[in-house]
């Protein structure tokens, strides 16, 4: 009787739709968005599922070196990171709206203001443009503080934080339309940031941080 996989395992993963008309985004054309979406985030997806069936499999196999297993889990780590990121980032996309007072007073209560939080936000984009990575202003669980963070690629992630805001700046996600003019691509993914679902990341985290400390006793 051959047995399912634990749930750990299963190539069960779906791209998510996205929840806006690309067609309609400020500066960033619908070319690019669906190209982004389709073959990058897509791609990583499939790629995603690929891995976990190829470790349910050598899970199986007590002759296989450990170090042959931790090459797939490498890229499971990588995969997941990059799912991951691009939800978020797709989902962050699609608003125009503005910010609202209570996440301007938590950016002011952090950094000094909201133009000094997004200065540094901006600035760490512009440093990535012509290579890869990611900007994520998060909130981390563990310190409490709202920080912006340069990831240089989708394994590396700063512990216990959660993303508020995720900006893709490897080349893929602004070449089609800007060329090497990272900066403009920057320029362009702020007028499209949808904020609310900023405020409303910011706000579970804020919960979720009461049950973390809560849970470690301070």
């Amino acid at each position: 009787m051959t047995r399912s996989p634990p749930f750990s395992f299963a190539a069960t993963h779906e791209p998510k739709p996205l929840l806006f008309d690309p067609a309609k985004l400020d500066g960033l054309s619908e070319k690019l968005i669906r190209s982004h979406w389709e073959n990058n985030y897509g791609g990583s997806v499939k790629a995603l599922n690929a891995v976990k069936q190829r470790l349910a499999a050598a899970l199986g196999d007590p002759d296989l070196p450990p170090f042959i297993y931790n090459d797939l889990k490498r890229e499971h780590l990588m995969r997941t990171g990059s799912v991951v990121l691009h939800e978020l980032y797709f989902s962050n996309l699609g608003g125009g709206d503005k910010m609202d007072a209570g996440l301007r007073k938590a950016l002011s209560d952090t950094f000094g203001s909201a133009e000094t939080w997004e200065q540094e936000f901006r600035r760490m984009g512009a440093g990535l443009g012509g290579g890869s990575g990611w900007v994520t202003f998060g909130y981390n669980l563990h310190s409490g503080l709202l920080e912006n963070y340069w990831q240089w690629d989708h394994l590396h992630a700063p512990a216990a934080t959660l993303p508020l805001l995720v900006m893709d700046m490897y080349e893929h996600s602004y070449q089609m339309d800007f060329g090497a003019a990272a900066p403009a691509y920057v320029d362009a993914f702020f007028r499209n940031i949808h904020w609310a679902v900023v405020a409303e990341r910011l706000d579970k985290a804020l919960k979720a941080r009461a049950l973390w400390t809560a849970e470690r006793g301070r």
